[in-house]
C-alpha cells in the first residue's frame, strides 16, 4: 500500500478508489465461475492500492511483487504447477486455505508468470488471483503465451468526478449527482466543484496532495514525477534509441495536441515521418497513456471507426494536460470550461467522464464527421442507446449555433440530441435551419458520467 505524509491523505485515497472499483472486484469475487483477474491501467492510477483495500475482505492475503527477484524466482523455476503453488504459500509463510487472495503485481516482468495464470483457473480455482502490471499491452506483442480465455480483464482509469466528491467529503453533492433530474438549486456549487476537478484531474496522488495542502504549487512535483515514471517505463520497451527520442517528443506534444485531430507526419512540428510517429503513439496507447480515437461517418449502428481518417488524440488525464500545457493558471477563475483553450479542455474532461463508469477494456470514445468540399461537420461524441446513435456536442451558447449537430440530425433516422454545457439541465424542442424538428437534452458538464442514464430517463418519460 502506498503511504503519503499523514494518515488523512491515505484515508482520502482509500475513499476515492473504494467507491467504484471495489464494488467491481466484489462482483468478481462472488462469481462461482470466476477466472484470474488481470487489472489493467496506466502506472499510478491506483491498481495496487485498490487491491490492498479489497484484500481486507479475505482471511488471508499474499502479495507478490515481480519487481523483486525473490518473488519473480518463484515463477521462473521449472517445477510442476502444484509445487509452484506450494512454494508461494511456503515462501510467504501462509497456510493453504480457500479464502486466500493472491495478488501478482508487476507481472509484466515475468512472461512465465503470465503464461501460468491459466493454471490457477484450471487447477486451483479455490484461490482468488489478481494480476496487474504496467505495459501489459506492449508485451502481448512479444510472442508471450498469454492465457486467452482463461482470464478476466478490468481496466482502471483515473478517478472520476464522483470519486473526487467522495474524497473531499462533498457527500450531499455526490448524492445529488445520482438524482435524476438534478435539482436546479445544486447547479452553481456543482459546476464550481467540477471546474476545480477539471483543473487538477483524476490522478490519485495529485488529488491526495491537493486535499492535504490546498495548494496547486504543492502538486507540481507530483505531475513531474508521474511523467518521469511514464517515460522510464515506456522506454524499456523501445527497439532503438531513435524510437526513445520519438516517444519523448510524442509525450511532450500530446499535451498541447490533446483533444484535437492529428496527423502523424511531422507531428508536433517535427521532422519525424508518419511511420515513426504512428509506432510511437501506438506504444503510448498500449501503455494506456494516450488514446487514438478514429471518427465514424455512420448515423446508424454499428459504430465503425474509419482508420483511414485522422484520429483525435486524448491523453490519460486532463489534469496532466492542463499542467504540461501551462494553462492551469488561466483555468483557476473561469466560470465556463468551454471558454478556455478553444473548448478543448471541456471536451477532454467530458470524454474522460464518459469513460469513467466503465471498467471494460472494450469501452471507447467515438465521434462523428461528415467531410465534404462545402459542408464539413464534426460532432464531439456519439454513443449508442439501444439501436440509436445519439450525438453529443460539448458547447455553450444558443442552441441555434450547433451547426455540426444539426447536420447530423438532418440525416439521422431519429430526432434526439444531447448538449453538454455550463448551463442548467433542460429538455427543449428545437429545429435545424433546414426545418427538421428535434429534441435537445442540455445537461451541465458535471453530468457527463451519467449522460447515458439521462438519455434513458428521457426515453422513459416520452
Amino acid at each position: 500500500m502506498r503511504y503519503y505524509s499523514g494518515y488523512f491523505v491515505l484515508y482520502v485515497e482509500l475513499k476515492l478508489i473504494e467507491r467504484d472499483i471495489i464494488k467491481e472486484l466484489e462482483k468478481w469475487k462472488k462469481n462461482d465461475n470466476r477466472k484470474p483477474l488481470i487489472l489493467r491501467g496506466a502506472r499510478q492510477v491506483g491498481k495496487t492500492t485498490a487491491v490492498d483495500i479489497f484484500s481486507k475482505q479475505f482471511e488471508q492475503y499474499i502479495y507478490l511483487n515481480l519487481d523483486k527477484n525473490e518473488d519473480k524466482k518463484i515463477f521462473e523455476k521449472d517445477i510442476p504447477f502444484k509445487d509452484l503453488v506450494d512454494s508461494i504459500f511456503f515462501m510467504k509463510n501462509k497456510h493453504k486455505k480457500a479464502k486466500t487472495l493472491i495478488f501478482i503485481d508487476e507481472i509484466q516482468n515475468s512472461s512465465k508468470a503470465i503464461s501460468l495464470l491459466r493454471y490457477f483457473y484450471e487447477d486451483v480455482p479455490e484461490y482468488f488471483v489478481i494480476a496487474a502490471g504496467s505495459l501489459l499491452e506492449t508485451i502481448m506483442d512479444n510472442k508471450i503465451n498469454f492465457p486467452v480465455g482463461r482470464c478476466e480483464y478490468k481496466l482502471l482509469r483515473p478517478l472520476s468526478f464522483q470519486e473526487y466528491l467522495n474524497g473531499i467529503g462533498e457527500y450531499k453533492a455526490l448524492g445529488l449527482i445520482d438524482t435524476i433530474p438534478i435539482p436546479e438549486y445544486a447547479h452553481d456549487k456543482l459546476l464550481k466543484l467540477f471546474n476545480r476537478y477539471s483543473l487538477i484531474g483524476g490522478m490519485p496522488e495529485v488529488i491526495s496532495r491537493y486535499i492535504e495542502t490546498d495548494d496547486l504549487k504543492e502538486v507540481e512535483s507530483v505531475y513531474e514525477s508521474l511523467i518521469v515514471s511514464y517515460l522510464d517505463d515506456v522506454e524499456k520497451y523501445t527497439k532503438t534509441n531513435n524510437m526513445a527520442y520519438v516517444i519523448r517528443h510524442c509525450i511532450k506534444n500530446s499535451f498541447k495536441e490533446a483533444g484535437t485531430r492529428i496527423k502523424f507526419e511531422k507531428f508536433g512540428e517535427s521532422s519525424y515521418k508518419s511511420k515513426e510517429v504512428g509506432e510511437s503513439l501506438r506504444i503510448l496507447e498500449k501503455a494506456l497513456l494516450v488514446n487514438l480515437v478514429y471518427p465514424t461517418t455512420e448515423i446508424s449502428i454499428p459504430i465503425t471507426p474509419n482508420t483511414r481518417r485522422s484520429p483525435r488524440l486524448y491523453f490519460l488525464d486532463t489534469g496532466l494536460v492542463n499542467y504540461f500545457s501551462g494553462i492551469m493558471g488561466s483555468l483557476l477563475t473561469i466560470e465556463d470550461l468551454n471558454s478556455q483553450y478553444n473548448g478543448r479542455i471541456a471536451e477532454h474532461i467530458v470524454g474522460q467522464e464518459i469513460l469513467s463508469n466503465s471498467y471494460s477494456p472494450l469501452k471507447s470514445l467515438n465521434f462523428w464527421t461528415r467531410e465534404k468540399k462545402q459542408s464539413n461537420a464534426e460532432v464531439d461524441y456519439i454513443i449508442q442507446h439501444k439501436n440509436l446513435i445519439i450525438p453529443i456536442e460539448v458547447k455553450s451558447g444558443k442552441s441555434g449555433t450547433l451547426r455540426s449537430l444539426h447536420q447530423f440530425i438532418n440525416i439521422a433516422p431519429h430526432n434526439f440530441a444531447v448538449r453538454l454545457y455550463a448551463g442548467n439541465f433542460l429538455i427543449e424542442k428545437n429545429k435545424t435551419p433546414e426545418g427538421k424538428e428535434y429534441t435537445l437534452l442540455s445537461a451541465p458538464y458535471y453530468l457527463a458520467s451519467n449522460i447515458e442514464r439521462y438519455i434513458e430517463y428521457y426515453f422513459k418519460e416520452e
